[in-house]
């Protein structure tokens, strides 16, 4: 149950932050480029140069479900080497 959850979460994070890299490609390509290799300008992007209607929930779902599912997967690990 708590992995399901963290999948679910991780891919959240995943599709929000695929369209943050998508407008930053649109933007310019080095803001792209910059967005895929180094996660501190991603962070600076997301909250300084990225424009959307939904920018707040986009950032909300990208950071947040990450550590969220990250939580989850831990507790789930937990979990399992609990049960054994």
């Amino acid at each position: 149950m708590l992995f399901g959850l963290a999948i679910l979460f991780g891919l959240v994070s995943f599709v929000c932050g695929l369209i943050v890299l998508i407008e930053a490609f649109k933007d310019e390509v080095w803001k792209g480029i910059l967005y895929l290799v180094c996660g501190f300008y991603g962070l600076y992007y997301m909250f300084a140069e990225f424009q959307h209607e939904k920018k707040v929930l986009i950032i909300i779902g990208s950071l947040g479900g990450g550590v969220i599912a990250g939580i989850l997967n831990m507790m789930a690990t937990a979990q399992a080497i609990s049960e054994l």
